[in-house]
């Protein structure tokens, strides 16, 4: 997957109450989908795998991949379920629903099967806190139909809250895998304001506030990263001294004053390190060569 393409969109959010017994019959979503048990029992069946599905079961079925649901006999399941690609589709030209399901394993149109994540995601969980889940999901149902003129407003607030959603559940399916720690996501987002407003602090400020050791945050700043602390804020600033550089008028001493740079002298030599060019050689560049 291209992350600069990385915008999951929903499609299709229900409530769907199994009858006693009933099948779905083996099928294959164009789309991602997510299930939640929210109450009675039943099976799912994917390859060679089944599940028992029960209250607070949640199931995650990547784009294309086939299965089948078959509800108890007795206490059939509920599932509040969605249906969503990893970034839009374009696929109205072909099919009268947004969320189309393929029935006939031959007739598979692959073209139009959507994105895979590309970190593996569990098939099946079960959650704590059910109510949060349930009510996560009530907060973005969406008919099945393509967003149009008259939908478009209803739509923005659907796809505002999924988007809530789905850094929940990537949170909660992936946890230290693949998601930065969420401390240092919220002190990336302070850090870039801070030196935005002109009041960065030492780091030794941001560490303390966290109630970590100086060895701890470092660690866990660089798997989160890539960068060890001093790395990122210097790119940070270098990142927006080039943009004064290129479209503002200051010097280069008030643009290494702005950004807080000990010197015009080691804010050149670390301009030259990152980019291989002194401040004025890139100014006086053009970047569009």
């Amino acid at each position: 997957m291209d992350f600069s393409a990385f915008h999951p969109y929903v499609y299709y959010a229900t409530r769907y109450s199994f009858y006693p017994g009933q099948s779905s019959a083996p099928r294959i979503c164009y789309s991602s989908s997510i299930y939640l048990i929210s109450e009675g029992y039943g099976l799912l069946r994917t390859g060679d795998r089944t599940y028992e599905a029960g209250p607070g079961a949640l199931f995650y079925m990547p784009a294309g991949q086939p299965h089948e649901w078959v509800a108890d006999q007795r206490e059939p399941m509920v599932h509040i379920c969605c249906y969503f690609d990893w970034n839009y589709v374009e696929r109205k030209s072909v099919f009268d629903v947004a969320t189309p399901i393929c029935y006939q394993f031959d007739q598979l149109q692959t073209s139009f099967v959507g994105p895979l994540f590309p970190y593996a995601i569990p098939e099946m969980v079960i959650v704590d806190s059910l109510r949060v889940w349930i009510d996560l999901f009530q907060s973005f149902y969406k008919a099945i139909e393509y967003t149009n003129e008259r939908t478009f407003m209803r739509s923005l607030t659907a796809q505002r809250n999924f988007q809530t959603f789905i850094d929940y559940f990537l949170t909660y399916m992936l946890q230290d895998s693949y998601v930065p720690d969420p401390r240092i996501s919220h002190l990336l987002d302070q850090i870039e304001k801070d030196l935005l407003n002109g009041t960065i602090q030492p780091l030794a400020y941001y560490y303390e506030s966290l109630h970590i050791s100086r060895g701890h945050f470092f660690e866990i700043f660089k798997k989160s990263t890539g960068y060890s602390p001093v790395q990122y804020l210097n790119g940070l600033r270098i990142s927006r001294a080039k943009e004064d550089l290129l479209h503002s008028s200051l010097s280069i001493s008030k643009i290494a004053e702005k950004y807080h740079f000990s010197s015009v002298h080691y804010f050149s030599r670390l301009f030259h390190k990152q980019t291989g060019q002194s401040p004025r050689d890139f100014r006086a560049a053009d970047p569009f060569e």
